[in-house]
């Protein structure tokens, strides 16, 4: 890809005096997004999300009079119609992202990650924005958990969108882990290290894809530049071993067993998809 300096007068360009739809935007994610978005020449940025205390602390923390916050569910479709009308650009982050939860709630997961899909997808018919990207996972390929299964469906929902409507450039962005994001793992170690407790590990061999969320957002940000037909962008993600990792904190650890459904190694890619898919310098395009 282009050098970082020359992308952001790029994205400059194409953020011009738009209007952005942030679903679950008050998530970790979506708050730094919605940071970055704001250094750029936008109209506004709409954050939509369900955690009213949430778009609380993100308010104070931007105090920007071009950010929006809309409380609301992407499972209501008059209120998602509401917050679509007039948008250029939605970058859909919304989801029931937690495995242990979303395996004891599978109606409610399916629900937010399948259904809310489809319910976006429907607005973005009538409201014909230019742009609708899709934040996805790796733990969408080959999927051993119902958060996986669900995030594979929302891609390929997505892909399907991209392949049949005009109007809009759609895609789906597919990363791994964001060390930043709020009930990951580095938030439990943290917490385990302060009270001075050994450090939860589920199993010493378990490897993982790792972003910070400053890689992450400037990448989300990049795939903008380039949706289309349903694309999958997958960024060239470094994998870690967690035992390693968790060593870095502290050498006293206690080993937990992993949780349902959960793989001893992540893959970013299933051999079918690389094969097809097309190499940059940091990422694959699956088309």
């Amino acid at each position: 890809m282009k050098p970082r300096s020359k992308l952001q007068q790029t994205l400059g360009k194409e953020l011009k005096n738009k209007t952005i739809l942030i679903t679950g935007g008050a998530g970790s994610i979506g708050s730094y997004l919605t940071k970055k978005l704001l250094t750029y020449p936008i109209q506004s940025v709409r954050i939509l999300d369900i955690d009213e205390h949430a778009l609380f602390s993100l308010k104070r923390s931007t105090n920007d009079t071009r950010v929006r916050f809309l409380l609301g569910s992407i499972l209501d479709q008059e209120r998602i119609e509401m917050a679509g009308s007039g948008v250029d650009i939605i970058i859909h982050t919304a989801a029931i992202k937690n495995i242990e939860i979303s395996e004891f709630n599978p109606i409610e997961t399916i629900n937010t990650n399948v259904n809310g899909t489809v319910n976006m997808i429907k607005m973005v018919i009538r409201t014909k924005p230019d742009i609708f990207l899709n934040i996805s996972t790796d733990k969408a390929v080959e999927p051993s958990t119902l958060y996986g299964v669900t995030k594979q469906l929302s891609e390929k929902l997505v892909s399907w969108a991209g392949s049949h409507i005009t109007n809009t450039r759609f895609a789906s962005v597919r990363i791994g882990n964001v060390i930043e994001t709020r009930g990951n793992v580095f938030e439990v170690w943290d917490k385990e290290s302060k009270n001075k407790q050994p450090l939860s590990i589920t199993e010493p061999t378990m490897k993982r894809y790792f972003f910070n969320i400053e890689e992450a957002a400037n990448f989300i940000l990049d795939c903008l530049l380039l949706s289309g037909r349903g694309e999958v962008f997958v960024p060239k993600m470094k994998l870690y071993n967690v035992k390693e990792m968790a060593s870095r904190i502290s050498k006293n650890h206690r080993i937990v067993g992993s949780r349902q459904g959960e793989k001893i190694e992540e893959i970013l890619l299933t051999a079918d998809e690389r094969r097809k898919a097309t190499e940059k310098n940091d990422m694959w395009i699956i088309r």
